[in-house]
């Protein structure tokens, strides 16, 4: 409770003074920052534990943060997002920096709207809602099953149900769609996120979207993602934002999927770092590399399964294993949750559960429809129901009214 009185104490003096935001800029690093600003080195990463310094290596290109400066023009605070959960909090006390790990305060809701294809997906719902994430995240979700070119006529109604983040009133992080809905030459064609996190069309069918192959055949898991996890001894916080494989120093690591090297090189935190950028907003992250595949460079590409590099231990590292972190349009997700699930079958108790699930998602889409919803922001509180636990609703169904 006290550290909670803390931080709302620091949060408070933030917004008494001067507050700017900025981006974090391709090629930037924490030290770098660190340096440009001309904080302690020493204080602000070198006395850090292992975990912290890790961490730092993992702030993303475009992430949006927020300074607090004194008179004098020297940082009070600084907050940098590492994920939709965690951020670097670094604050001056008593002519002294400090470095923490805190949770992101943000708010969720559950918002949706109909519109009237008049160009295409991506420009229309650019234009009734002002963002491209929305309109990218639709796109993608239907481009491997629909032809958007050859069947879809103006006139053709389009509706989506996403979750948004808000942090400080305004959107943050990437929305997550739940439900969305495309009429095309009279049929409606349906996708539903299910509660295993996957997305299933009307039938019931998987949609087929990127699988990737293991990094490193026959590894041991020696440690699994979370966002954020609150350590009862440290008494901190702590994110892994990838899946670690020990093997064998020099053991192969292959390559997640087909993509183009975008990054290949040696960095604090993560030693040898290979990243490839694939389809649909995909990146996969290869960090503590021992040495990489001879002939690699900036701009190669890379195949499904082909050696890229081998194990090792570089970088802040206690013993040989691959760090693999894998992303979806510039968020840190689960590699273990979309590694190899091509061949999975949906069971008969699931089924059931998706049915009733696609049920509400039927009659919430339908709703919207005929009421024309138009998009609204926090339109829809969080409590809304827009899922089934167990195969019973948490909530009340939504409606466009809510």
């Amino acid at each position: 409770m006290a550290k909670f009185f803390i931080f709302l104490f620091l949060v408070t003096s933030l917004f008494g003074a001067r507050v700017e935001t900025f981006r974090w800029d391709n090629g930037e690093t924490y030290l770098s920052f660190l340096e440009k600003n001309n904080l302690p080195l020493k204080t602000l990463y070198y006395n850090l534990d292992e975990d912290e310094k890790q961490l730092s290596e993992e702030i993303l290109t475009g992430v949006h943060f927020k300074i607090s400066r004194n008179q004098d023009g020297t940082i009070s605070q600084a907050f940098i997002p590492l994920n939709d959960e965690l951020q670097i909090h670094i604050y001056k006390q008593s002519d002294e920096y400090f470095f923490e790990t805190i949770p992101i305060i943000s708010e969720t809701k559950i918002e949706a709207f109909v519109i009237k294809i008049e160009n295409s997906p991506y420009l229309d719902i650019l234009r009734e809602t002002g963002s491209n994430k929305l309109a990218k995240i639709f796109v993608s979700s239907f481009q491997n099953s629909l032809n958007f070119k050859r069947d879809l006529k103006k006139g053709d109604t389009l509706a989506m149900i996403y979750e948004q983040k808000y942090r400080l009133g305004k959107p943050f992080s990437m929305p997550t769609l739940k439900a969305s809905m495309i009429e095309m030459g009279g049929k409606k064609n349906y996708i539903y996120l299910n509660s295993d996190e996957r997305y299933y069309n009307q039938d019931g069918n998987e949609l087929q979207g990127f699988f990737l192959a293991t990094p490193v055949k026959s590894a041991r898991i020696s440690s699994t993602f979370t966002k954020r996890r609150f350590h009862p001894i440290l008494k901190k916080y702590r994110a892994h934002l990838g899946v670690d494989y020990a093997a064998g120093r020099g053991t192969p690591i292959i390559a997640a999927g087909d993509g183009r090297v975008v990054f290949l090189g040696t960095t604090n935190g993560y030693g040898n770092l290979t990243k490839i950028q694939h389809s649909d907003g995909y990146l996969s992250l290869y960090a503590h590399q021992n040495s990489f595949r001879k002939g690699l460079s900036n701009g190669s590409s890379v195949k499904k399964g082909q050696v890229i590099g081998y194990v090792g231990s570089t970088g802040l590292s206690t013993g040989p294993h691959l760090h693999f972190g894998l992303y979806k349009d510039g968020e840190a997700i689960d590699p273990l949750r979309v590694v190899q699930i091509a061949t999975r079958k949906i069971s008969a108790k699931e089924r059931t559960a998706f049915l009733k699930l696609k049920s509400n998602y039927d009659e919430s889409i339908n709703l919207h429809v005929a009421n024309d919803t138009k998009y609204i922001r926090n339109s829809m509180p969080e409590n809304t129901c827009y899922f089934f636990d167990g195969g019973s609703c948490v909530q009340n169904k939504l409606s466009p009214n809510s």
